[in-house]
């Protein structure tokens, strides 16, 4: 007997920085079959041209009118693995590995939160939304990238337990860093998207919340699949 097939509804996961939304957008996506989207990868791409290209300073700071000029010459693109992992394209390059490192991490905020940075690459989740049947993770996708998404997530977890994550990650990946950095990042970036005037990070009102501090990936990943199959099954 054939299966009938899936519902085709958009999943919209936001949450701070280094909550571990990636890894359960992701999971979840492979789990029924969906196509995962990192939307945070896609403004990692832009910070990264934007420190290649000349438009950061010695102190962070970015240079938004070249930016911005800029960005008709910005392509970004995801090749999709068969082992089931995404890797980011800037221009066609594949940058997976570039954009996770920290130096990168310190400006993505600033650059996320340039009004036409925003607008551009929104349009462009947007359309990549079209066919439904999607996970996407980020700061806006439930609030502005999607707020009519069927399922919409909010995660969180203390800067401390998130910092250890994101330095544990960086440390298996070979990247010297310290976890002071990281946690002086963490706690930045969250400044910074909880209060830039475009799009700020805020749970949307119809948004479930999760707190994953003391939960397992296989723990969250129960709760995640429960709540989807919750909405599929109210459709």
């Amino acid at each position: 007997m054939q299966h009938k097939e899936l519902p085709r509804i958009i999943v919209a996961i936001d949450g701070y920085s280094s909550s571990g939304k990636s890894t359960m957008a992701r999971r979840l996506a492979s789990a029924v079959g969906y196509r995962y989207i990192d939307s945070g990868a896609m403004y990692r791409a832009v910070a990264l041209y934007a420190l290649e290209n000349g438009m950061v300073s010695d102190s962070g700071d970015v240079d938004e009118a070249a930016l911005v000029a800029a960005l008709p010459r910005i392509a970004i693109d995801f090749e999709f693995r068969p082992d089931g992992s995404q890797h980011t394209l800037l221009n066609g390059r594949d940058v997976e590995t570039e954009i996770r490192q920290l130096r990168v991490s310190s400006i993505v905020s600033p650059v996320a939160a340039i009004a036409a940075v925003r607008h551009d690459l929104v349009a462009k989740q947007q359309a990549l939304g079209t066919a439904r049947g999607i996970v996407m993770d980020g700061r806006d996708i439930g609030t502005t990238v999607f707020p009519d998404a069927e399922l919409k997530i909010f995660v969180d977890a203390s800067a401390e337990t998130r910092a250890q994550r994101r330095f544990r990650e960086m440390m298996e990946k070979g990247n010297a860093v310290s976890y002071a950095d990281v946690l002086a990042n963490v706690v930045h970036r969250d400044e910074v998207d909880r209060t830039r005037k475009e799009s700020p990070l805020r749970r949307a009102d119809d948004a479930i919340a999760l707190d994953n501090s003391e939960m397992t990936i296989d723990e969250q990943d129960a709760w995640l699949l429960e709540q989807f199959n919750r909405t599929i099954n109210s459709l």
